[in-house]
């Protein structure tokens, strides 16, 4: 990796973390990449107010034309003539029009646009940017794990299109200001022009729909709240609409079912029940549902689903489980829809309340994997909740840091969703206090509400409430691949203990909890050895077995 540019930081959690500097020191970044993942001088002036998005998609020329009115506010007084715009090849802008009266110059430098003012902007003015745009998108080739348009056909042969966009940015199918740092704090809507024989649903609330003269028709959804780029998502197809209505904390919640018609019997029957379970569990340990204003849609896709917001991308089949599978191997994954709850779970954690750096993506995938145990935990009971989470560490497999370098759009490990939720049900059993721990949880979600965040914000708001410092726990599941060892030395009759953490950064201090009926102890292991005097009763509570299901660490005897 070279530091030439001085444009970005390998940075780890904290200052200081010496394996996650190393890892990231191993890889290599681009120009291309510090552009597209660091707030560049050309990107830190402007904050992007609202988004106005109009797609004409050609589904047998896979190609696409368009335009974004990008309204944004001056938030520097002192900034470069040159704003930097994102549209990834091999798409194009075509023009760019400033207030709808100059037309502006661009450069383009890879996926990167360079426009230039004829001057200066004052500080807190407000502008529009018009964008047109044409092409041939990129396609996803798997869906939704690769980012581009998917031009589908459903089962009988007609025409599905949708787009998946998220880590590679949105970027690569409408032009935006991509950085997750900075969403259209006043909403944004999307208009689509299809076949008249297809319809076209987006995030939030249908605004207008026109048939026109041509044998198109338009379709214009719109969000009041602010969303993620990578949000934005269009579905056009032969869908049908049926909907329903969740007394949730916050009042009368809409819900709408988007689906292909030959799926309406079977969608009606099966999801209004998956997702009222969804919200009675997430509203109970998050908060009210974060975007009340513009509803709750399910809609059925080509793949197995993303948590678009207030538009929840479907494609699990109609059936429980993670399309028949159960990734905990306890068969309590195959009581529920994985995919209902999981990018539902994201509502909260991902879209309510939102990495300023992918670096950070595990904030939405470790709390949304944690959802699932939560769910587990509310419909079943803690016991059940606690097997399903030590079940789905098969899925761990510490290959490398959940966080990446940086500002350069680099996503970390795919350990951000088991571990990840393992380290949360670990801090969650070192607390011991459930009242306590669903506060804190209800509480991110007051307090960020729909924010960009750091992870430092999200540490230091867990331990403050928790009334104690997690950021040294945080710090070893997030930037290393080692799983503490709990190190245990036992005098010949069992009445005193030495402990200690091995396998761990210097400063590891997580408190374990031990209990068994009525019995309970809690402990402050750190690395230097602790010394305590035992009893029959809590000398039994040092199971090696009761203490790895609760906590992600290994115990080793001496």
């Amino acid at each position: 990796m070279s530091l030439r540019t001085g444009m970005f930081i390998i940075a780890g959690l904290l200052a200081g973390i010496n394996s996650q500097a190393q890892w990231s020191k191993s890889k290599g970044f681009s120009r291309a990449d510090t552009l597209r993942g660091s707030i560049t001088a050309e990107r830190i002036w402007w904050d992007v107010q609202h988004y106005a998005i109009a797609v004409q998609p050609d589904y047998l020329a896979k190609t696409t034309i368009g335009e974004n009115t990008i309204t944004y506010k001056v938030t520097r007084a002192q900034h470069p003539k040159t704003l930097q715009l994102d549209l990834q090849q091999p798409l194009n802008i075509d023009s760019i029009r400033l207030d709808s009266r100059e037309w502006l110059k661009f450069e383009r430098e890879g996926n990167v646009w360079h426009v230039k003012l004829t001057q200066s902007q004052e500080i807190n003015s407000t502008h529009r940017l018009r964008v047109y745009f044409s092409g041939k998108p990129q396609e996803s080739v798997r869906p939704p794990w690769s980012g581009g348009w998917t031009f589908a056909r459903d089962s009988l042969n007609r025409p599905w299109m949708t787009v998946t966009c998220q880590g590679l940015g949105a970027s690569i199918w409408y032009p935006c200001k991509d950085h997750q740092s900075d969403e259209p704090d006043k909403g944004a809507s999307l208009a689509m022009t299809v076949p008249d024989t297809l319809v076209a649903v987006a995030n939030g609330r249908l605004e207008s729909q026109t048939k026109n003269a041509d044998g198109t028709a338009t379709y214009k959804w719109a969000v009041v709240n602010p969303i993620n780029n990578y949000n934005i998502i269009p579905y056009i197809g032969k869908y049908v609409h049926f909907d329903g209505s969740y007394a949730g904390e916050k009042g009368k919640l809409d819900l709408n079912y988007w689906v292909l018609d030959y799926n309406l019997a079977k969608a009606k029957t099966y999801m209004p029940g998956e997702v009222e379970r969804m919200f009675k569990a997430f509203e109970h340990w998050f908060g009210p549902y974060p975007f009340y204003e513009d509803g709750y849609k399910l809609v059925d896709v080509p793949h197995t689903g993303m948590e678009h917001q207030s538009a929840v991308a479907y494609g699990n089949w109609y059936k429980p489980g993670y399309r028949q599978r159960d990734a905990s191997g306890t068969g309590l994954g195959l009581k529920w829809d994985f995919i209902i709850v999981h990018e539902s779970g994201h509502e909260w954690f991902g879209n309510n309340i939102t990495s300023k750096d992918l670096a950070d993506m595990w904030i939405h995938e470790s709390f949304t994997n944690y959802s699932e145990t939560l769910y587990v935990d509310y419909h079943f009971g803690k016991d059940a909740g606690n097997a399903y989470n030590t079940g789905i560490r098969t899925g761990i497999k510490n290959d490398a840091p959940i966080i990446p370098a940086y500002n350069v759009n680099a996503q970390g490990s795919g350990d951000m969703y088991p571990k990840g939720g393992n380290m949360l049900q670990t801090i969650r059993h070192s607390i011991d206090n459930d009242e306590l721990f669903r506060s804190i949880l209800r509480g991110l979600n007051t307090t960020f509400y729909h924010q960009t965040v750091t992870a430092d914000q999200i540490v230091r708001y867990v331990s403050g409430k928790a009334g104690f410092d997690y950021q040294q726990v945080f710090k070893q599941y997030l930037t290393t691949t080692q799983v503490p060892s709990l190190v245990l030395n036992f005098n010949k009759d069992r009445s005193q203990v030495t402990y200690q953490w091995a396998n761990c950064i210097p400063g590891f201090n997580l408190p374990l909890v031990l209990k068994e009926g009525s019995l309970k102890l809690k402990i402050y292991p750190t690395t230097q050895p602790k010394t305590l005097k035992l009893n029959k009763s809590n000398a039994a509570l040092f199971n090696k077995g009761d203490i790895e299901r609760m906590y992600y660490v290994a115990v080793e005897r001496k």
